[in-house]
């Protein structure tokens, strides 16, 4: 019992007639000549899936075949087992030359090898953009050069972040039988910024505050993304305090993140006698031990 034709399709020799049908059109799609111009090899396959389809879509020829009254090429076994009988000319394999009405069925092209026109979408071109941390917060325009040399404005989203990319349509590579381009993806990188960090659409920011500030208190000035503002500094704060302005980070859509403001105490450059004095006075009329939370905790 011969299962050549089937092997060659890849079903099993219960498959339906839809079974058939349906991996012949897969190969097609992988293998015919007119989308692998060129490849000898994906031609000679074609072939031979073509020339088992011919005799396994036909119910009474595939019965024939499934009898092994004919042989793989459609040749009368009984009658001439070297493949020279008269059925064998009845029915043997007629290529690939008379399937154009099944391929313009899948892809819409001509009826006949060599007529056939599929059109293809271009292949996507690929680039970097760096964007300042400023442009990803608040969106903007940044001019960018294609492989063509063209030069494009690309428009940044509001809140992009690294590793998002921006897609320019039709900015690609050219399409095929009429086929539409590709597209350019762009793919961001945000540069960091001196200043600011970012935390989804919070924005952070370590501000640097004077001893008497953090002491008395009183109203700084924080730079956010959108101009500087006042901030009230509440007396006897510690470094590492965070302060929320609300409303002050990144906006996308209907959503609004805050900036998140970090106090850090800073002493002058140059401690003078004067305010090393007066440290050691208040050492000795106001001591207090900032670390005494932490004792015996440490080994817990």
């Amino acid at each position: 019992m011969n299962d050549t034709l089937y092997k060659t399709l890849g079903v099993s020799r219960s498959a339906t007639q839809s079974d058939i049908k349906k991996a012949f059109r897969k190969h097609m799609k992988a293998l015919h000549p007119d989308l692998n111009p060129g490849d000898a090899a994906k031609e000679a396959k074609f072939k031979k899936v073509s020339a088992a389809n011919d005799l396994l879509s036909d119910p009474e020829k595939r019965a024939l075949y499934d009898r092994g009254e004919i042989d793989e090429n459609g040749a009368d076994v009984a009658q001439n087992p070297f493949g020279g009988g008269a059925r064998g000319q009845q029915h043997g394999s007629q290529g690939y030359g008379d399937m154009g009405d099944m391929f313009s069925q899948m892809f819409g092209g001509g009826g006949q090898r060599g007529g056939f026109q599929q059109a293809f979408k271009g292949q996507d071109q690929r680039y970097n953009m760096q964007v300042s941390f400023t442009e990803a917060a608040l969106g903007g325009d940044k001019q960018i050069h294609l492989a063509d040399g063209s030069a494009v404005n690309v428009r940044i989203p509001k809140a992009i972040e690294s590793g998002q990319t921006i897609r320019l349509k039709g900015k690609g590579h050219p399409g095929q039988n009429g086929g539409p381009a590709g597209d350019a993806l762009i793919e961001v990188k945000v540069a960091t910024h001196p200043v600011f960090n970012r935390d989804g659409l919070d924005i952070e920011v370590i501000l640097p505050i004077t001893l008497y500030e953090a002491t008395l208190g009183g109203k700084v000035e924080v730079p956010t993304l959108h101009g500087a503002v006042g901030l009230k500094v509440p007396a006897g704060t510690n470094s590492g305090k965070v302060l929320r302005l609300k409303g002050r980070g990144v906006e996308k859509g209907r959503m609004k993140g805050d900036q998140l403001v970090r106090l850090q105490i800073h002493l002058p450059e140059k401690v003078d006698a004067k305010l090393q004095t007066f440290m050691q006075e208040m050492q000795e009329s106001s001591p207090y031990d900032p670390r005494q939370k932490l004792k015996g905790k440490a080994n817990v």
